[in-house]
């Protein structure tokens, strides 16, 4: 069985940043908000940030709050390598946290990143994304995944980091964390 930690908080609290630090150690990430990029391009949409949160909307209207998570599960369980630890980035919600916890039982925790909203909002217009845009865009981003419960994810998690500035420190501090947590 494989080892899961997912990674949660809210939009550009660092999820990237932490994933990006995983795979410096060839920890193998999978990414929630890749799934819906890819159903973004499926439908031959042009990608903004209404767009990719009506997709993500849209899909668990029709499927289930879960539908990303059960996808991501049973790819995860379809791979032939298991790794030490597997990465999950972009954690939104309790039914996908369920999921996960239903698959991999003890195997699977949660970290949490804080990051001010100011700092969040600031690093969402450097990076620049299709999903970033506007501060009404990005509040409402904020206000649509506190509503799937990533705001109870980050108080029930297993692990949190707080991402401040220099970026540096966070990233010492993941690099510890996921350290400590494959040796």
């Amino acid at each position: 069985m494989v080892r899961v930690l997912a990674v949660c908080g809210l939009p550009a609290c660092g999820k990237g940043e932490f994933a990006d630090v995983a795979s410096s150690l060839s920890l193998p990430v999978r990414s929630m908000g890749d799934m819906v990029r890819e159903e973004v391009v499926r439908q031959g949409l042009e990608g903004d940030p209404r767009v990719f949160g009506r997709i993500a909307v849209e899909l668990r209207a029709a499927h289930g709050d879960d539908v990303l998570a059960v996808r991501l599960a049973d790819a995860i369980d379809a791979m032939e390598e298991r790794p030490a630890l597997l990465i999950i980035d972009g954690l939104r919600g309790v039914a996908e946290r369920d999921v996960f916890i239903a698959r991999w039982g003890q195997d699977f925790r949660v970290v949490a990143i804080h990051a001010e909203a100011e700092v969040r909002f600031n690093r969402s217009k450097a990076r620049a994304r299709a999903e970033d845009g506007s501060l009404e865009d990005f509040q409402a981003r904020d206000t649509r995944e506190l509503g799937w419960g990533v705001g109870q994810l980050m108080e029930e998690a297993d692990h949190v980091l707080h991402n401040r500035d220099p970026l540096s420190a966070f990233r010492a501090e993941a690099l510890a964390l996921l350290q400590s947590l494959t040796a």
